[in-house]
């Protein structure tokens, strides 16, 4: 069971560093073959209101993470939807 909270600690420290966030839940988690599959749930600011110098306005958003068993980050992408970031399609 410690791994799966190592994986969950991995997530969230990676994405707070990597798209400069405060709040990421990770709302997932499953290992598939080698490789851990974490999706995240964030908010962030809409950049298209930020780019236009608007009123800042949060969106959520989903994020996929695959990580080894070593705890390195393989990949992550983000995603508008959960059903899209929760890999149905067997990746």
């Amino acid at each position: 069971m410690s791994k799966i909270i190592d994986i969950k600690k991995t997530t969230v420290k990676f994405l707070k560093e990597t798209i400069n966030c405060d709040d990421v839940t990770v709302i997932k988690i499953e290992k598939v073959n080698d490789i851990w599959k974490s999706v995240a749930e964030v908010y962030e600011d809409d950049s298209f209101l930020k780019s236009m110098n608007l009123p800042p306005k949060k969106i959520r958003l989903f994020y996929l993470v695959k990580i080894d068993d070593k705890l390195e980050i393989l990949s992550f992408e983000r995603h508008n939807t959960f059903e899209e970031s929760s890999g149905t399609d067997g990746n």
